[in-house]
């Protein structure tokens, strides 16, 4: 089918776009000549329903009625039948990444109504390795979001009290794994999206190093910051699922051209004697902080001396100046990729979405309304800042990036691993209806003090469970060398060994041994 051909008011809407001024004479010349330029686009069209267009994939679904949590987007009993490390075990797929042939929503009605056409590497490599898809786990709108109240779908309540946000992105990811309706799952994070709800929820969340898990086939948001990670209630878990996920697939431009061969399993020895274990002086009292929170992290990360690991202090200044570079990014980088830019933007290697850059295209104009304040004002602002500065701040961004980089990387030729609070406070009360957009978007975007600079650098970091306050979780998070994730779990399995493990929600027991409940 033929792509239409602009009209005079099309080419006249770009000349002012450009700040060209056109007589009717150059209007009508230049509206015929791109006409006739559009042949090649019906080509390329005609090319790519023959060689590329992925055939429909059939698989059965079911929007579900006993949805408690309102984590299930839609559920589904997907299998390829084969052995492996994950054989029978169910997993909950972040629906911002594609399954074939399953409703994606991305939380978002600017996405509601779509069907993938291709799995996303992490799902097959997901289903080659035995696993069932149980479905796709809700996540926030355009996973724009650290709480858990923005889904065009509805709030996603925390399995430790109803009336809590579970934290996001990956909220419905976190919520079932800590309901226990399933043990593994994917979430997505580029600012704290899978941590951040692990620690809310009383979980395990690992975001792996930066490009050690291809991205191709999941909702971007910008791609200097996209990471796709494990949800699991265990580290051994966490494990093997990173060690099914990790490898270049070929189709990732975030990925590099070779990547260390780990068995991520096997690092956890249990023996980290000799590690030096650094406190992040920086992590603690952020803005917002719970002194409760505080001290039981910290009373946590004095315990790796039971198992013989050096304890000390040490300072990142950066840490509390690169949550602005961040801000940035997911405000200009956002702006240009996700939204001007339809997911993917142009202009980099890689297995592309076409027919999810047209719908989202079409259907995010149609539905901007609806969008949450948390995403409309990154938007607005961004297209404020990217039309009077030229994009001038973003380029900033990433030249001040190996500054903030090489301040980790020197404190970790110094120590193994960073540790402080994941979240610096616990799970807050889900906004009423009449929150105001000041209140919600402090709620949706305050939580990642301490997660967001790992996305900006590429760190690996993990959180782990480390105690109770006032009948709600606390998270620690372990950050690491890039591309050694393996010490970061060793560290981490170590930890939750010495500790015992972490209760379900609903019980009264804690975990044994670890710093007293508040």
């Amino acid at each position: 089918m033929a792509i239409r051909r602009p009209a005079q008011s099309d080419i006249a809407a770009a000349a002012e776009h450009f700040g060209l001024r056109l007589d009717a004479d150059q209007l009508a010349r230049f509206t015929a000549i791109a006409g006739h330029s559009l042949v090649a686009y019906d080509a390329v069209d005609e090319l790519y329903d023959e060689i590329a267009r992925p055939q429909p994939a059939e698989r059965a679904y079911a929007f579900p009625d006993d949805n408690p949590l309102g984590a299930w987007y839609v559920t589904t009993e997907i299998s390829a039948g084969a052995g492996g490390p994950l054989a029978g075990r169910r997993v909950a797929v972040k629906d911002n990444i594609a399954v074939a042939g399953v409703p994606m929503m991305n939380g978002s009605r600017t996405v509601e109504g779509f069907i993938p056409g291709r799995d996303a590497t992490v799902v097959q490599r997901l289903l080659d390795a035995g696993a069932l898809i149980a479905g796709k786990s809700v996540c926030e709108d355009l996973c724009y979001s650290g709480s858990s109240f923005t889904s065009a779908s509805g709030p996603v309540r925390n399995p430790w009290d109803p009336t809590r946000e579970t934290g996001g992105s990956s909220s419905g990811s976190a919520a079932l794994v800590a309901a226990g309706e399933v043990e593994l799952a994917l979430g997505g994070d580029q600012g704290g999206s899978v941590r951040i709800p692990a620690a809310l929820c009383g979980i395990v969340g690992h975001k792996p190093t930066y490009g050690l898990v291809p991205y191709t086939g999941a909702f971007p948001i910008e791609r200097t910051l996209d990471h796709i990670g494990p949800i699991t209630r265990s580290v051994a878990d966490a494990a093997l699922l990173l060690g099914v996920l990790a490898g270049s697939d070929g189709q990732d431009p975030r990925q590099p051209d070779q990547l260390p061969a780990v068995d991520y399993p096997a690092a956890l020895t249990g023996d980290v004697a000799g590690l030096r274990v650094g406190i992040l002086a920086e992590g603690f009292g952020q803005p917002g902080a719970a002194q409760q929170v505080d001290e039981l992290v910290r009373a946590s990360a004095q315990r790796f001396a039971e198992i013989g690991c050096t304890v000390a202090e040490t300072s990142v200044p950066w840490h509390r100046k690169i949550f602005h570079l961040f801000a940035v990014i997911m405000t200009d980088g956002a702006t240009y990729q996700m939204l001007d830019g339809n997911g993917y933007g142009l202009g980099v290697e890689g297995l592309y979405d076409p027919e999810l850059m047209a719908y989202f295209a079409q259907r995010r104009r149609a539905t901007a309304d609806q969008l949450p304040a948390v995403v409309k004002v990154p938007a607005l602002c961004g297209h404020y800042s990217l039309t009077t500065l030229g994009g001038a701040s973003y380029a900033k961004v990433r030249n001040l990036l190996p500054h903030a980089r090489g301040a980790y990387d020197t404190a970790l030729q110094q120590y193994d691993v960073l540790v402080m609070p994941t979240v610096p406070s616990t799970a807050a009360t889900l906004p009423t209806p009449d929150a105001d957009d000041a209140t919600l978007l402090a709620q949706a975007m305050g939580k990642a003090l301490n997660t967001a600079p790992m996305n900006v650098t590429g760190h690996p970091a993990i959180s782990v469970p480390v105690g109770i306050v006032d009948g709600l979780p606390v998270g620690m998070m372990i950050m690491g060398r890039r591309f050694d994730d393996a010490t970061v779990l060793r560290v981490a399995h170590a930890f939750e060994e010495l500790c015992g493990g972490f209760p379900m929600p609903g019980t009264e027991s804690r975990r044994a041994g670890s710093p007293a409940s508040r």
